[in-house]
């Protein structure tokens, strides 16, 4: 018994540290956020997304925006309203906004995400990260994005896919079995390249940096899971750049945009997938 409480207060440890590590943490904040398995209950629920959002068509080559950690506050969105400008720069074909999109998750501020990305004429596809929760706001995200995990796909003119786009959520700085469940399963049925997204990093570019999966079975799992399925895997959460090659896998994790206003501009074409770096 006395080891099992000694195991269980480790994980928890383990887990604020986690949280913790990443800046502009509200110690309040974080102690009053939600749980993993709550808000996948509402994981069939699109509030922001459109129908058209989630059925898209891309084709076999297009490029994509990935950005994270905007960290929006009091209606701030440190730059992230000239998004319609990289998009054009880069003629891309949607967006992917990697977690902490708002500082505490504030119904005001996730409206101004809200109004920023239907301000450009792509799809802009939301993660869930750990200041979206805070305040234990998890229904202002429930109520005006909807669900935290989500499976997009991309599909030809004859109805075949030409790429799948998984969404997961990890604000809680774990996945848990029954998403990494299902993340296998919808594994079977995706076409075309396969891309995942979440927040918090699976890795950690520093030996001493807490930044990352608390549980190294389940990033053991997740990298199983991919191996030979997916291209890349992209996060932010730990405001540095780095890439971590596992299991065939490119685990791409991005700084953070309210600081250094950059972003990813991937392109898949033929011949594979590339990204690089730029800013607003």
């Amino acid at each position: 018994m006395v080891k099992i409480f000694r195991t269980a207060r480790a994980a928890a440890f383990a887990a604020c540290l986690v949280l913790l590590s990443a800046c502009s943490n509200d110690l309040l904040g974080l102690f009053s956020a939600n749980d993993l398995d709550v808000r996948l209950e509402a994981r069939d629920s699109f509030v922001f997304l459109s129908h058209e959002d989630r059925n898209p068509s891309f084709g076999d080559e297009f490029t994509f925006i990935a950005l994270a950690d905007t960290h929006i506050l009091n209606g701030n969105a440190h730059g992230f309203e000239r998004l319609a400008q990289a998009v054009s720069r880069h003629n891309a074909d949607f967006v992917v906004l990697l977690g902490d999109i708002t500082q505490n998750g504030a119904r005001g501020d996730i409206q101004r995400f809200i109004d920023i990305a239907n301000s450009v004429p792509v799809p802009v596809y939301p993660v869930i990260g750990n200041h979206d929760i805070y305040f234990n706001n998890w229904s202002a995200w429930r109520d005006m994005i909807g669900s935290t995990r989500y499976r997009v796909d991309s599909r030809r003119a004859d109805g075949s896919i030409a790429a799948t786009f998984f969404v997961l959520d990890s604000a809680n700085a774990f996945f848990g079995r029954s998403q990494l469940d299902w993340l296998e399963r919808e594994l079977a049925s995706a076409g075309g390249r396969v891309f995942v997204f979440s927040h918090i990093n699976v890795f950690s570019d520093s030996g001493i940096s807490h930044v990352q999966f608390i549980d190294a079975r389940e990033r053991a799992r997740l990298v199983s899971i991919l191996r030979g399925r997916s291209q890349m895997m992209m996060s932010g959460h730990a405001h540095r750049y780095f890439v971590t090659n596992a299991g065939g896998v490119s685990f791409v994790t991005l700084e953070d945009f309210r600081s250094n206003r950059t972003f990813a501009v991937v392109s898949v074409t033929n011949s594979g997938v590339t990204h690089s770096i730029d800013s607003l």
